[in-house]
């Protein structure tokens, strides 16, 4: 009786499986996803909510039960390797999300329902390879910032020794010069708003600013983007290497099964030579 239902449940899991991987399953998912992400934004307006807003409720529930029955089947069909795949455990936790209680101790997780949203990144391979690719460059990244912030610091200590006097708004503090350094850095109206009017009471302090912003802004902050597209072309490469693994080992194991087909005729030719011998 146990031999009869492990290879029914077997076979229910292997059909379930292939339900849930399919690409009509998938695409409909994430259709619902982005009409989900319409009625969130909907909600938000007052006067779409007054005109449908009981219905945009509605289809909002029906919507996430959907998502909770999506979830269901997919830990029945994949078991516990459900729990060892990253994204699953981030669809699961954002559809969590969603099933808090609509009190006030809870009100800023019902508003995080909008995350639903991100399930997109799951469903589409190419952003799920961007995404790798920056969680990839995080080590990299962490390094640059570290570096950034040291820039800063020095330039905050020197900024506020040179200029605090003057403009205490600006430079006042080694927060409010980093502030302030930080606005330079993004070329928020950095010349007519902070480094012009430094100027006329300081006129060479653009040997001070300039510097700053070529050291910040072009060089430092580049190199976040050099960390991310080398990130990019790593994972690329690796998963290069492991398709053509998989191909060498498909075709290693045709070329076994074909010698032995081979080393089997042989031996079958063998034998009828030694019959038409005797």
């Amino acid at each position: 009786m146990i031999e009869t239902k492990l290879p029914l449940q077997s076979n229910f899991r292997l059909r379930l499986r292939t339900l849930v991987e399919c690409a009509i399953f998938r695409h409909t998912i994430l259709a619902l996803i982005a009409v989900n992400a319409v009625i969130l934004g909907l909600q938000t307006s007052v006067r779409a909510t007054a005109l449908i807003g009981s219905e945009l409720v509605l289809i909002d529930q029906i919507i996430l039960w959907i998502f909770v029955g999506e979830i269901i089947l997919r830990i029945i069909a994949h078991g516990r390797d459900f729990f060892r795949d990253p994204w699953g455990l981030f669809d699961l936790f954002v559809v969590a999300i969603a099933l808090a209680p609509a009190s006030e101790e809870f009100s800023v997780l019902r508003a995080l329902r909008v995350l639903r949203v991100l399930r997109i990144i799951s469903g589409v391979p190419r952003l799920r390879r961007v995404v790798g690719a920056l969680l990839h460059a995080v080590p990299g990244i962490g390094a640059i910032g570290l570096l950034l912030g040291l820039v800063f610091y020095v330039f905050a200590v020197i900024s506020t020794k040179l200029f605090g006097s003057e403009f205490p708004q600006w430079f006042g503090t080694i927060g409010e010069s980093m502030y302030s350094l930080f606005q330079i850095m993004t070329l928020e109206s950095w010349s007519m708003g902070i480094v012009r009017p430094v100027m006329e009471t300081f006129p060479q302090a653009w040997a001070f600013f300039v510097p700053f912003i070529i050291v910040s802004s072009f060089t430092v902050l580049n190199l976040f983007i050099a960390i991310i597209v080398d990130s990019l072309q790593t994972l690329h490469a690796g998963e290069e290497e492991r398709t053509m693994e998989k191909v060498e080992n498909v075709l290693d194991t045709d070329i076994n099964s074909i010698s032995q087909e081979i080393n089997a005729l042989r031996s079958e030719i063998r034998e009828l030579k030694t019959y038409l011998d005797k």
